[in-house]
């Protein structure tokens, strides 16, 4: 890939599990260690919680329902008791803490004149709690939070959305994420797409492939 000017190229990140650290299991054996006593318990009921964020929870995650939905929805489902599911859901957002490295990278591209853009599923209270608490998310000049627009990843119509409203063709539009269907539904409609694993490796993958 040939080396790009920083005017038209632009680098788009996920946010959970890139730039903010996201660990279900741990969540749920610090929230509710009656369930989740030992780590296959954890890892079982962040399946039977969050269903691979398909079902319920990606009804919340495109905003079809609200946050008393999905507490109704998750107790009613896995039998837990609902202030349990309350509590998982009210934790959520707590749980996704800045990754400092990736923070770095952020603020380097941001600093250097590069492009940024954000496309996460997230459901509409999240987003406004990362709002709220992160001053660094104003390096991003524009995103999309899939509770926002009711439409969520792998799904092609974000991809385009996106593209509309970052104002660039799909091969202007390199994508991190740590999610490999989420890669592949990107690179599918001609974006350039990387698999995050984390900051060193995405920047390095990043300048090999002319983008820095």
């Amino acid at each position: 890939m040939s080396a790009r000017g920083v005017a038209d190229q632009a680098i788009v990140f996920d946010f959970a599990g890139v730039l903010f650290g996201w660990q279900p299991a741990a969540m749920l054996r610090r929230e509710v260690p009656h369930l989740a006593s030992d780590e296959a318990a954890a890892e079982h009921w962040a399946r039977e919680i969050f269903e691979g964020f398909a079902g319920d929870w990606l009804g919340f995650d495109t905003g079809h329902i609200d946050a008393d939905e999905i507490v109704a929805r998750i107790a009613r489902r896995t039998g837990i008791a609902p202030a349990d599911a309350l509590r998982v859901v009210q934790a959520v957002p707590h749980e996704l803490q800045p990754i400092a490295p990736t923070v770095a990278l952020v603020e380097r591209l941001h600093a250097a004149g590069h492009p940024l853009f954000f496309l996460s599923n997230m459901p509409a209270p999240y987003a406004e709690h990362l709002e709220r608490e992160h001053a660094f998310i104003g390096c991003f000049r524009d995103g999309i939070y899939s509770g926002r627009v009711q439409l969520a990843k792998p799904d092609a119509a974000i991809f385009r959305l996106a593209a509309e409203r970052f104002g660039r063709a799909p091969g202007q539009l390199v994508f991190l994420d740590d999610v490999a269907a989420n890669v592949a539904a990107a690179q599918a409609l001609g974006w350039d797409a990387l698999q995050f694993r984390d900051a060193a490796q995405a920047e390095a993958e990043l300048r090999e492939r002319g983008w820095l």
